[in-house]
């Protein structure tokens, strides 16, 4: 069956609108009812209606009665759809007042204030005897890679220990395991055998962890160290900061990055209660972090250990350099590249350019499109032999 619904004053409906139906079958002239009528599909064969707008059409076996609207809803229902003025120009509603919203400027870094040290500075470089260090900012507005580098410590010659640090939820970690790493390690290097180096330096990581877990501060940070004394090379990593060292212009890693990515790390990281997600291409911890291993990160600090990874091998004459760097340089450059590059500025010719050569790989990174932080350090391993 059809339904018909039948309004007063409609232009749809109107007396001259012969729509669906004719007036006096369907429209009511009573003002206080208005009817709704439902025919059968078959139509009538008789165009007579009833007199009568009460009764129902011979047809239409139902008849249902609504009370009427009052004529001033319709009447500013049709004056707001049609605004005019009294000359007949239509009215523009008005422009809405303009809101000022104060801007707000703060680092970036999920919140964490940037560090004194780290306003304004877009390229940190250094130059010694036996190293040189170049930073470069990325796309962050403040650079939260730091450095360590010193040598003749604690009274020896050749003791000397560097460090490359990656800060990651501000550059709060970064700095705390810059100034304090180094004393952390050799306190316990120094009253360790020489045999328990490796242990020592873990001691030395997890000591300076647990420092940084006790102050207010949030964040976390990737290292790479190398201590040298009396013709050993300790190489220590937590995170993705990498060491390299040119062997006669052969590249070899001497750390393997922690990420969930490494199945051994995925299986601790699950065995300890998380999981390892993947999110945009990238593995994370939690679907948050992409390290597994870093000094802080207190939120996730179940799953990210700082205990590092440690390797010790005896400086031979063929070790020439050794490249310590961040992720926003290994990301784009493989290690065989970096030592290349190295070589033509640090070794075979008579002026050695070594703070050039850290330069050029971190715009070779950034050439090929990093936007991390680069930090690349080059260690003369011949001057501390």
């Amino acid at each position: 069956m059809s339904c018909s619904v039948a309004v007063s004053n409609s232009p749809v409906f109107s007396p001259s609108s012969s729509l669906f139906c004719s007036k006096s079958s369907i429209i009511s002239t009573s003002s206080e009812t208005l009817t709704l009528s439902l025919s059968h599909l078959k139509p009538s064969n008789s165009s007579t209606t009833s007199s009568s707008p009460s009764s129902p059409s011979p047809s239409s076996p139902f008849c249902l009665r609504l009370p009427k609207l009052p004529s001033t809803v319709f009447a500013s229902s049709a004056s707001a759809s049609n605004s005019t003025s009294p000359n007949g120009t239509v009215l523009k509603r008005k422009r809405p007042t303009r809101l000022d919203i104060p801007v707000c400027v703060s680092s970036v870094g999920f919140g964490v204030p940037a560090t004194p040290s780290a306003v304004a500075r877009d390229v940190v470089e250094n130059e010694e005897d036996g190293y040189s260090i170049y930073c470069k900012r990325g796309r962050r507005e403040y650079m939260e890679d730091r450095y360590t580098a010193g040598d003749n410590l604690r009274g020896e010659s050749k003791l000397a220990f560097f460090g490359v640090f990656d800060g990651h939820g501000g550059a709060k970690a970064a700095e705390f395991a810059a100034c304090n790493l180094e004393k952390n390690v050799l306190d316990e290097v120094i009253m360790s055998d020489e045999d328990d180096v490796e242990e020592a330096v873990k001691r030395g990581y997890l000591n300076t962890d647990s420092e940084f877990m006790k102050e207010d501060l949030h964040g976390g940070s990737c290292c790479v160290t190398a201590l040298i004394r009396n013709g050993n090379l300790v190489v220590s990593n937590a995170g993705d900061c990498r060491a390299v060292i040119s062997r006669g212009g052969v590249a070899e890693a001497l750390t393997s990055d922690h990420r969930p990515s490494r199945e051994d790390e995925r299986d601790r990281i699950e065995t300890l209660g998380g999981y390892v997600d993947l999110c945009r291409g990238v593995w994370r911890i939690q679907g948050s972090l992409a390290v597994s291993r870093a000094i802080g990160d207190r939120h996730l600090k179940q799953w990210v250990t700082a205990e590092p990874e440690t390797k010790v091998i005896r400086i031979e004459p063929e070790h020439d350099l050794l490249i310590l760097a961040s992720d926003g340089l290994w990301d784009k450059v493989s290690n065989q590249e970096a030592v290349d590059i190295a070589r033509q500025f640090c070794v075979g010719n008579n002026k050695q350019q070594p703070l050039l050569a850290c330069k050029k790989l971190a715009e070779l990174s950034v050439s090929r499109g990093s936007l991390d932080d680069t930090s690349v350090m080059l260690i003369k391993l011949k001057h501390y032999t």
